[in-house]
């Protein structure tokens, strides 16, 4: 089943998209956190109040080596929470996800940028794999090419990698990237508010109540 995440720990926000959006969770890393000034452990509790106890939390580590990180992700696991740990697929990240994966718990590999970089991260057994659309598109290159092409490799060698898309400016992008077929997605909260934005949306709405006013008053519609 495809899974649909919000890219913050806004609870403001995260509270306002669940009313309206299936979210499996949310998606977040040092900087998100950073910015929130609220840690980690608030944000899990606050957020499960608001989604439910079924909620998926994707949180990233922040220790430098592979053994360090590997600490890091055995804690995390341990947390009360559905929790999959981000890990960037750099070549220590790689090495930590490798030994991760030995015990079978479940592990993002974040911060990609080229389709090597995913398909080695699945090679070394990543539940999901994060590149970053709209970050790819800022240095030159091709994002949705990006996603495209580590989607045709997860196909074509069998792997079981889910492609988690991160990073979108546009609605355009976020399309582009579901026609692909990806299992799953992370929305910035501008973004998922753009997804329900069309200019002729609310004067259709208008001329509906305009109508109807017009003939049945204040009257509900069972009423007329």
């Amino acid at each position: 089943m495809f899974e649909l995440y919000l890219d913050t720990t806004d609870l403001q926000q995260i509270s306002r998209f669940n009313k309206s959006l299936p979210l499996k969770g949310i998606t977040t890393n040092p900087s998100i956190l950073a910015k929130s000034g609220i840690g980690l452990n608030d944000t899990l509790s606050e957020c499960t109040k608001i989604l439910g106890p079924e909620t998926r939390f994707h949180v990233q580590t922040v220790s430098k080596t592979t053994q360090e990180i590997i600490k890091e992700a055995e804690v995390l696991h341990q947390l009360p929470y559905d929790i999959v740990v981000k890990i960037p697929a750099t070549e220590i990240g790689l090495a930590a996800i490798k030994h991760i994966k030995t015990n079978n718990k479940p592990v993002l590999a974040t911060a990609i940028y080229s389709v090597q970089q995913g398909f080695l991260a699945a090679l070394c057994g990543a539940d999901y794999l994060a590149p970053y659309v709209n970050r790819i598109d800022a240095m030159g290159a091709n994002g949705i090419d990006v996603v495209a092409d580590i989607q045709r490799l997860l196909e074509r060698h069998n792997l079981s990698s889910k492609l988690l898309p991160a990073s979108f400016k546009n609605t355009r992008q976020v399309m582009e990237i579901l026609k692909l077929g990806v299992e799953s997605i992370t929305l910035p909260v501008d973004v998922a508010a753009q997804l329900f934005a069309h200019p002729s949306v609310q004067p259709a709405v208008d001329q509906f109540d305009q109508d109807w006013q017009a003939v049945f008053g204040d009257k509900l519609s069972f009423e007329s």
